[in-house]
């Protein structure tokens, strides 16, 4: 062991490139041109104004995650906390002089992107927890007292995420870190206070949320209430769905999204717009993409060589997998709508940037497997 973790200490920047896991960066590839074929199909068969600039996107995110990826691990590890603060500060700009979109004020307008905090905080708490729980054993896992700074990680973001108010981000932020929290051996008697504390929450809650978040739980509830006016996304959403059948309409011929009855089709509710047009074939296609994806980063997180970078691949995986999930049930009418972007495929700068960012840091936990990180 001693041996290979020296030898890895010693890659060279070709060693690294040639260690890269190609065959995950041809499904993100394949995933990435799946969502440009989308977007141009949601422009009516035109490369402007979506697909040509989510392939320069791509592109750009592409050289920055393998940069990422090649980077030492023990780099990221010592970065941790302070790219966290960075995070939490970042929110703070937003909630002082965010820039304001469809009724939230979530974005930090640079010029060239409106970048989105959140987006990136989803990674940034994986990567906290993943340092935090990296020398933890079982009975500091039983201790309330070693569980508070961890729990603050989490409702810190949130907090500030919910002041947008954004509670779709909100929600993936505490599912991933409660899905860490399993990963480190955390008792399930904290997952069962924990649920009955958001139940009877739930009431206080609900009284806080914003007249349009209600408007949306009660659709979910009841769709036919208002189809025309807080019912109209999910209602034109499964009358796509159901309309493309078996073998959907083909190529450009989808009749809900070129009529215009499909809201956000080239955002959220683009796997609408691919299921019309390639049907449940090409939906499922898709989705065995985006599983074996996910099925790569558990591979990545068993084969490493320490708790970091073990929890940090399993975590990805989990984040990157919450986004596909939220996504799919959303447009199917199975959750409440929120927004959230399905990865690769929606238009967007900010959600593209902070997946392929995750991509990154996976692959670099392949890469350096064997480095030591802590003493």
């Amino acid at each position: 062991m001693s041996s290979s973790i020296s030898l890895q200490h010693e890659q060279s920047i070709f060693e690294r490139l040639a260690n890269l896991n190609w065959l995950l960066f041809l499904l993100i590839t394949g995933i990435a041109c799946v969502g440009f074929a989308a977007l141009y199909s949601a422009a009516g068969g035109s490369l402007s104004p979506w697909a040509s600039r989510q392939m320069a996107r791509f592109g750009v995110a592409a050289f920055g995650m393998i940069i990422i990826a090649i980077i030492d691990i023990k780099w990221w590890y010592r970065l941790t906390w302070p790219l966290f603060f960075l995070g939490l500060f970042l929110l703070l700009v937003v909630e002082i002089m965010g820039h304001v979109g469809m009724g939230a004020q979530r974005w930090i307008d640079l010029g060239f992107i409106k970048l989105q905090p959140s987006e990136l905080m989803k990674i940034v708490v994986v990567m906290a927890l993943a340092r935090y729980f990296h020398t933890a054993t079982l009975e500091d896992m039983r201790r309330i007292t070693f569980l508070v700074i961890p729990v603050m990680v989490i409702m810190a973001p949130v907090g500030l995420v919910l002041l947008q108010p954004d509670l779709g981000t909100s929600l993936m932020i505490i599912m991933a870190g409660a899905a860490m929290f399993f990963m480190a051996g955390a008792s399930i008697w904290l997952y069962i206070g924990g649920a009955i504390a958001v139940a009877g929450m739930i009431p206080i809650a609900w009284h806080f949320m914003r007249d349009y978040q209600k408007q949306r739980v009660l659709t979910f509830l009841d769709p036919e209430r208002d189809p025309l006016g807080a019912g109209y996304h999910i209602t034109q959403s499964k009358i796509a769905l159901g309309s493309g059948g078996l073998e959907g309409k083909g190529f450009l011929e989808g009749t809900q999204s070129r009529l215009n009855f499909l809201p956000e089709k080239q955002t959220d509710f683009i796997f609408t717009l691919w299921a019309e047009e390639f049907g449940l074939i090409g939906g499922v296609l898709l989705l065995s993409l985006f599983g074996l994806v996910f099925l790569y980063g558990l591979w990545i997180s068993v084969r490493g060589r320490q708790n970091y970078m073990r929890y940090l691949a399993l975590g990805l995986s989990v984040n990157f997998s919450l986004y596909v999930f939220i996504n799919i049930a959303m447009v199917m009418g199975l959750i409440p709508v929120v927004g959230a972007p399905l990865p690769l495929i929606s238009y967007g700068g900010t959600s593209m940037l902070a997946v392929m960012i995750g991509f990154g840091l996976m692959m670099s936990c392949s890469i350096h497997q064997y480095t030591k990180v802590s003493r």
